[in-house]
């Protein structure tokens, strides 16, 4: 080794320091870049605003695809719905941006107590008219009045209870003892239910549209005046409508959604049909077997034979008559029939019902033979059940102008056929008896009256 040559392990030492502070580097970027491919794998949990906007963009498009019967049968769940949406935005407003999944089980019971009643609300517009379908939706949804009663409760929030009314009437249909300011435009009674609706001077503001009013505030409780003419309506078809209800709480400015069923003005159109039942009478004539009867020479002899009717005749014994085929006698083998004095004649009967018939055989002389062949004919009667269709044309239906249409006698069963608001259909059913017939409506009353006559009655006094 020369002088001022390193030793080897400085060159060793020089060298190794190097390629650990790569080896480093290198192993640092492996593992922040697997770190990064493991969160992109994994999507992040949903936060408790994206759990919301979700239940809400799902229960608007419901509500837009919601047909005139789902807006009417529906309506009860949608609302309850919608208020217990409006109470968990307003209560987790602060906390939005946290993870859903840390929420306590008993709270997020209640966000899926909503995913429940949407997806019950999905099945029954998915399958229009499916049985049972408007009763899964109600189930799926009775279990909202004791959670808004249970954040009531605990929280310092808004909440409303409950609103009025549930349907609006047809604008010249509503009654109201004033009409809204600066007009002759009916006005609507919107009152609110709930608890902390109010928390500093600021009035609560209800909008519906470019309609805007504050409310006439009352302990725990609101009420509004609108005009009927601020809601959208439609001449034949239920339709939703709504406004929104906004609220000063906590700095901050917290809103609900108020939601009804706009009645048409027009009801709809009904048929009845009738099957009345009559008896009418049947006749046909019987034609006996022939009966033969034998007498040796001098002798007499009578054959009797008695006959039922065929099942569902009965005989008219006043149209009946016997019939003599033939009279034969003989003499020494040579054929003589006034030799025969036998006839033929109807006889007393074992039952009522029945026609007897007695054939004679009798020898003029005592060295005749005889024989008689007779038979009767007669006529048979009953009465057929003719059953005829009575329809009664087409009725027009309005509110509170009852239809009555007469009862036919003898009407054995009918068919009501209702059309409501240009898109309901529902069928009707009965026999002479009974009184009240369900609807299924509110609104909407069928009686039969003396069993004379059936009733229909679209009466607003039933969505009030």
């Amino acid at each position: 080794m020369t002088a001022g040559s390193p030793a080897p392990e400085s060159l060793w030492g020089r060298t190794l320091v190097p390629l650990l502070l790569v080896f480093v580097l290198i192993t640092g970027a492996s593992l922040a870049y697997a770190q990064v491919s493991e969160d992109r794998s994994v999507p992040a949990p949903p936060t408790i605003a994206e759990k919301l906007v979700l239940l809400q963009a799902e229960r608007s498009e419901l509500q837009s695809r919601a047909d005139s019967l789902s807006r009417l049968e529906m309506l009860s769940s949608f609302r309850a719905a919608s208020l217990l949406f409006d109470a968990l935005a307003s209560r987790y407003e602060p906390e939005r941006e946290q993870p859903f999944d840390r929420l306590p089980a008993t709270r997020r019971e209640v966000f899926a107590r909503l995913e429940a009643v949407n997806a019950a609300l999905r099945a029954a517009i998915d399958r229009p008219g499916a049985a049972g379908g408007a009763a899964a939706v109600e189930q799926a949804a009775s279990g909202i009045p004791t959670d808004l009663e249970w954040m009531a409760s605990f929280d310092s929030t808004p909440v409303i209870l409950s609103y009025t009314p549930l349907f609006l009437e047809p604008r010249r249909m509503v009654r109201s003892d004033s009409p809204a300011p600066g007009g002759e435009d009916p006005v609507i009674e919107i009152e609110i239910l709930g608890l902390r609706l109010t928390r500093d001077r600021t009035p609560p503001i209800l909008t519906i549209g470019s309609w805007r009013g504050e409310a006439v505030v009352m302990p725990e409780r609101l009420k509004f005046l609108v005009p009927r003419s601020v809601f959208q309506s439609d001449a034949t078809h239920a339709r939703f409508a709504s406004g929104s209800l906004f609220l000063r709480h906590a700095s901050r400015i917290v809103s609900f959604q108020l939601l009804f069923t706009a009645i048409p003005e027009k009801v709809g159109a009904l048929v009845l049909d009738q099957k009345v039942r009559s008896a009418e009478p049947d006749a046909n004539t019987l034609v006996s077997p022939e009966i033969l009867a034998r007498a040796p020479a001098g002798e007499s002899r009578t054959v009797r034979r008695c006959f039922d009717p065929p099942p569902g005749w009965r005989f008219d014994k006043s149209k009946r008559r016997v019939v003599i085929v033939e009279r034969l006698g003989w003499i020494d083998d040579i054929p003589d029939e006034t030799m025969n004095s036998g006839s033929v004649a109807f006889v007393r009967e074992d039952r009522p019902t029945q026609i007897c018939v007695a054939v004679v055989a009798k020898a003029a002389t005592k060295a005749a033979r005889t024989a008689t062949i007779g038979r009767f004919e007669a006529t048979l009667v009953r009465e057929v059940t003719v059953d005829r269709k009575v329809k009664s044309g087409t009725h027009a239906l309005a509110w509170n102008a009852p239809v009555s249409v007469p009862l036919e006698a003898g009407v054995a069963e009918w068919k009501l056929y209702v059309r409501l608001f240009d898109e309901i259909d529902r069928e009707y059913e009965g026999g002479p008896g009974g009184a009240v017939v369900p609807s299924g409506f509110p609104f909407l009353r069928i009686a039969i009256e003396d069993g004379k006559k059936l009733t229909i009655e679209a009466d607003l006094a039933g969505v009030r």
